[in-house]
């Protein structure tokens, strides 16, 4: 990150032990906003949390994140949210990444936590870093290391990440060099939101939240080409205020049923709601309702659709849905899911009920069997989309509609 000669940020520097701190009110008129919103943080990286087996003492974590939208202040909000113990890390630093585990020289530096090099996170809560000067370019691949002495018991990070970090036994926080960095791992441990203040006070945010598709599951590891990054790249092009996007996707994720992951009711809040500067919720969620056999409704779904409106709205958020992709070749579907698929779909286009709307559906499906996806587009298993099937998805995406107010 380069040093900013800046003053560190007037914004208090008190870590949160359950939340960031409160965003100012967003009022509708586009034309008051900046006033209202003035130095305001945004997220600029997120993934959801979960359990992740059990804590290991001693243990350090050298975590490669991709951020969305430039800013300065950077903060990392660390998570204990599963934990059934406090948390104690001794460490924390961020930089930037050269290569693997290596870090750009003169980029790693400590992060403060109420002015403290250590900090405490009270089981199933998350703490706020202190605001780390200097600026933070859009696209980067930010680096978190950090040490716990003496973690034990459940464990709190992200399982998919489709992306490697990297492991090693004692403090090696402060090092920019991968020596000591020989392990690896696919998930990213005890981090899940990294925030920033942006330039332009009016910058906002959109989450996704979703499961497996969202996730990235299909695209291609440590390229960063899950449907949430090819969207951000696309909004960092754009004349748009939306600039920073989190993915908050979980393998297996249902709207109404916890399993893999709490249920998207269970963690709107902590996931999506939670993050700064959050302006849009993008709803991307049924398929696995759908195709688990267990009676789920097309009106069953519909209402979770609703309880997320009804909430979202309530914070002063604006929701985008898109409709349920295809899935037929995959082994759990059948006739009756499909007809609840298009049952829902229908909904989502035409009730109006959402502050817009994408359809991932008439993106994805094959034009000649519209149950199945297009095999261009198949990451071979027919549900999750490849690559390029993940870009169509972002493409297709009007960004306008990203950017509402309520």
């Amino acid at each position: 990150m380069r040093e900013s000669s800046a003053s560190p940020s007037s914004r208090s520097s008190q870590s949160s032990q359950s939340s960031p701190s409160p965003q100012p009110a967003r009022p509708a008129p586009s034309s008051s906003r900046s006033a209202a919103s003035a130095r305001h943080d945004v997220v600029t990286w997120g993934a959801a949390a979960d359990q992740l087996g059990q804590g290991t003492a001693d243990r350090g974590y050298r975590l490669v994140v991709h951020t969305s939208t430039a800013g300065s202040d950077l903060r990392v909000r660390l998570s204990n949210a599963f934990g059934d113990r406090p948390l104690d890390l001794d460490s924390v630093y961020a930089g930037l990444q050269s290569a693997g585990a290596a870090l750009k020289p003169g980029s790693n530096r400590r992060l403060t936590f109420a002015g403290a090099r250590t900090v405490t996170v009270p089981a199933g809560a998350t703490a706020w870093s202190d605001p780390l000067p200097g600026t933070l370019p859009a696209g980067s691949n930010l680096v978190v290391s950090l040490h716990s002495p003496d973690a034990a018991g459940p464990a709190t990070g992200h399982g998919m990440a489709m992306q490697t970090s990297y492991l090693t036994q004692g403090d090696h926080t402060a090092e920019e060099s991968a020596a000591n960095w020989t392990a690896t791992t696919g998930s990213w441990w005890y981090l899940d939101s990294v925030s920033v203040r942006p330039k332009d006070p009016d910058t906002g945010a959109v989450v996704a939240l979703g499961d497996s598709i969202t996730d990235g599951w299909a695209s291609t590891s440590d390229q960063n080409r899950r449907w949430p990054d090819y969207l951000a790249r696309r909004l960092q092009k754009a004349g748009t205020e939306v600039k920073g996007v989190a993915d908050e996707g979980i393998s297996g994720n249902k709207v109404l049923a916890d399993g893999a992951g709490q249920a998207a009711l269970n963690r709107l809040d902590r996931d999506v709601l939670s993050q700064p500067g959050v302006r849009t919720v993008f709803l991307f969620e049924g398929v696995n309702d759908i195709k688990a056999h267990t009676g789920v409704t097309a009106a069953d779904l519909i209402a979770g659709y609703q309880q997320v409106v009804r909430r979202a709205h309530a914070a002063g958020k604006c929701v985008v849905a898109s409709t349920v992709g295809p899935f037929q070749g995959w082994p759990e579907w059948d006739q009756a899911g499909e007809a609840v698929r298009r049952q829902v779909n229908q909904y989502i286009r035409t009730s109006g009920e959402f502050d817009g709307i994408a359809d991932f559906d008439r993106i994805l499906r094959s034009p000649y069997d519209q149950a199945r996806m297009l095999p261009f587009l198949d990451g071979g298993d027919h549900i999750h989309p490849n690559d390029k099937g993940m870009q169509a998805m972002a493409d297709s995406v009007d960004l306008a509609g990203l950017d509402c107010d309520r």
